[in-house]
């Protein structure tokens, strides 16, 4: 991806409106009919629509009022005041605010005994742990005593000779079984739903309920066995669904378009999941800052990762006041901003115009945030609070230079967009880590889809914790594909060609009724042999089944349908 892509795409993600409603730093902004001619309009924000003028009318005449917009509920929020300080070039020197110093409270990189060999499903159980298992499998069973729930039937792997049998998942479990754990899946104590339930319409009432032990046994694996490196970026990640839930949202410019959101906070160099929160709409009671700056703020723990962190974002978070808000806290942030943001400079002095030459730099300070404007295809507006404005760096473009020729050209590009496209895709990455081997399908319950993608994550965050341990160890890790087959073949405990790794001694042939009549004996009970079914196409029915796998099999001379159907 060039940085021209990440740029264009980490500004379009979250123009969805939904959201801008409950932030406050939104804010009117005046378009005039004088303005027409010069329109700067930065990259990251809506472009402004131009007024008209009106034909003159007949009877009493009216003085021309400008026309305004506003991306905020309160009509009569304060305008933006307009700079005096005229815009600065890439000529004009600039300095940092010196940086807070960089302290984090661990040692950054896996937080494990690196001296120990480490099995891919030794890294899964730090996010799955014991206690977190049997909670899982209490509330589970307890909802499939209180009802057998009906669900997606994917009997298919369980065929015999069949064009889209699987020979593993036999081995490891009956299909019977498998569909009963599936639709009974249950993270919360069933109990304890009817309660949470009764709740509803009241701030009591917590939407995440049935997701809660799961999600912060997760959320507290993921900060407990990894500390970041200094660069972390703070996005939007949508868990596929239309499930017609309070939470589902729209996000037109997502791969996936409608789902569950979540808020993450992951590292950017290799994409590890820190901390994330799911956005469940919007609160009983009124957000003082905004949805954006709440959203940023939950996820950084000062008191966990230490100080001196550099924080990357998009528009839709990025404001003055979140910015210094995290200077006061020892963080350093950078992200692209609209411009209509309250506290932003909005003075049209020596500003970028629709002429302006590719490569174009336009900045101001104001104390420790610096705002650039930078004319690439289009103006980009970033922010930051630990960068200069410009220190010579030139990126490759393709510039026009006569009728159908174009010419690559190294061109200014500001420091801050430099940094921010190295830095700002740690989300990005991680979801693309996510898809690779994700386990995500559809699902009759809303929390099932988020129980998948809570096992998707656990599982990528045990990938990125092999390789870091790799690297430490100086050998050459697993490749991903690698690593979840591994993973699989030890949790069902088999070898990666689907052999058991111990034999099973319980594929017995036993009796399907259990008859004290000796004259029932023979005829008690009987079903149809799943054999003859599938593979013979006869309907032949048996008094005996398999043990272990729950399957009536024939047991006769002519027809041992038991032995061919284990063999």
């Amino acid at each position: 991806m060039s940085d021209e892509e990440t740029l264009e795409s980490s500004s379009s993600d979250n123009e969805s409106g939904q959201d801008d409603f409950e932030d406050p730093d939104f804010v009117a902004e005046n378009v005039s009919d004088d303005d027409d001619d010069e329109q700067p309009g930065p990259s990251t924000a809506p472009t402004p629509t131009t007024s008209r003028r009106r034909p003159s009318q007949r009877g009493r005449g009216r003085k021309d009022q400008a026309k305004t917009r506003s991306r905020s509920p309160a009509q009569s929020a304060a305008q933006p005041e307009q700079s005096s300080e005229p815009w600065k070039t890439e000529t004009d020197p600039d300095t940092a605010p010196q940086a807070s110093r960089f302290m984090p409270r661990r040692p950054p990189g896996a937080q494990v005994d690196l001296h120990s060999g480490h099995t891919p499903k030794d890294l899964f159980l730090l996010y799955f742990a014991a206690d977190t298992m049997r909670t899982i499998c209490r509330n589970t069973n307890k909802q499939a005593a209180r009802k057998s729930a009906e669900g997606e039937q994917i009997s298919d792997y369980w065929k015999q000779s069949h064009i889209l049998s699987v020979s593993l998942p036999a081995k490891v479990m009956p299909r019977d079984r498998f569909r009963s754990i599936s639709w009974n899946i249950h993270l919360s104590d069933p109990e304890e739903d009817v309660i949470n339930d009764q709740r509803k319409g009241t701030p009591q009432h917590d939407k995440l309920f049935r997701v809660k032990p799961l999600m912060d046994d997760i959320r507290t694996a993921c900060q407990a066995h990894y500390h970041p490196k200094k660069e972390l970026s703070v996005d939007e990640r949508m868990v596929a669904t239309k499930a017609k839930t309070g939470m589902t949202q729209y996000m037109k410019d997502k791969p996936n378009k409608w789902g569950i959101k979540l808020f993450v906070l992951a590292e950017s160099n290799n994409g590890y999941t820190l901390n994330f929160n799911v956005y469940v709409g919007k609160a009983h009671t009124p957000s003082v800052h905004g949805l954006s700056y709440d959203a940023v703020m939950d996820l950084i723990q000062p008191s966990h990762l230490g100080t001196g962190y550099h924080i990357y974002m998009d528009n839709f978070y990025t404001s003055p006041k979140l910015f210094l808000s995290l200077g006061s806290m020892k963080f350093g942030a950078c992200g692209t901003y609209r411009s209509n943001r309250k506290g932003c400079p909005s003075g049209r002095e020596n500003a970028l115009t629709s002429k302006s030459k590719r490569g174009s730099v336009r900045w101001i300070r104001e104390d420790r945030l610096v705002f650039v404007k930078w004319m690439d295809t289009r103006e980009v507006s970033v922010c930051s609070t630990i960068h200069p404005a410009f220190s010579g760096e030139t990126i490759k473009r393709k510039v026009k230079e006569g009728p159908g020729r174009w010419v690559a050209k190294d061109i200014p590009c500001p420091t801050p967009i430099m940094a921010y496209n190295k830095y700002m895709g740690g989300v990005d990455l991680s979801d693309q880590l996510l898809q690779y081997y994700s386990t995500h399908r559809r699902t009759a319950r809303w929390y099932r889809t988020l129980f998948l993608h809570f096992l998707d994550m656990g599982t990528t965050n045990a990938y990125i914790l092999h390789c870091d341990i790799s690297a430490t160890q100086q050998v050459t890790p697993m490749t991903h594909k690698n690593f979840v087959a591994e993973l699989v073949a030890q949790l069902c405990g088999v070898t990666q060609t689907g052999v058991p790794l111990q034999k099973s001694t319980s594929h017995v042939s036993v009796a399907i009724a259990n008859v004290a009549e000796a004259k029932d004996k023979a005829t008690a009970g009987r079903r149809v042999c799943q054999r003859c079914k599938q593979v013979d196409k006869k309907r032949f029915v048996t008094p005996w089944k398999c043990k272990a796998c729950d399957v009536a099999l024939c047991v006769i001379v002519d027809r041992n349908c038991f032995e061919e159907w284990h063999k």
